[in-house]
């Protein structure tokens, strides 16, 4: 457990020199302009570390491995910007774990969070899942190519049944 807190505190230190870094050109991520409500949805695809009793749940029920693949959607709306770029986004993200193993493990989360200029993000809020409700913190990247954005986002979900550590990617279509 301490060596998972480690690790997710490391990932949160190589992703802060984004939020303060040099600022990149303004086409790299979108930005709506202030008075501007933009709902930003795609895919979403990554797996999931999971640890603690969830893990030996897993272990002992299933006869299942604690490293599953995630698969879901994202729904995302930025509510505003500021004049420097920082925008305000809600995220509402459903994911289905472990079907790779024969296992249906969903989950929902709801966070809400900051998006830099630079692309850094972070957000916080609710998880619901088989095991019970969690609260889940997430710091991730969005980068553009085109008009296509791509995030990325390392989350932790915290629990009393254990850490739930997943790296998420995917893209949307600013609409």
């Amino acid at each position: 457990m301490y060596k998972l807190k480690k690790y997710f505190i490391l990932t949160f230190i190589l992703f802060i020199p984004k939020l303060f870094g040099q600022e990149i050109q303004s086409d790299t991520v979108f930005h709506p302009a202030e008075s501007e409500m933009i709902n930003l949805t795609g895919p979403r695809l990554g797996f999931t570390v999971i640890t603690g009793k969830s893990a030996d749940k897993l272990k002992d029920d299933f006869n299942a491995s604690p490293f599953i693949t995630q698969f879901g959607w994202q729904w995302e709306t930025l509510f505003f910007t500021t004049e420097d770029g920082l925008t305000g986004v809600t995220e509402f993200v459903p994911l289905i774990g472990g079907l790779e193993q024969g296992l249906f493990l969903p989950s929902l989360n709801l966070l809400v969070g900051l998006r830099a200029k630079s692309g850094f993000e972070f957000g916080a809020g609710p998880n619901v899942a088989l095991t019970g409700a969690a609260y889940v913190i997430a710091v991730g990247s969005t980068s553009r190519h085109s008009s296509v954005n791509f995030p990325v986002n390392v989350s932790a979900v915290l629990s009393q049944k254990g850490v739930r550590i997943s790296l998420i990617f995917g893209f949307n279509v600013p609409n």
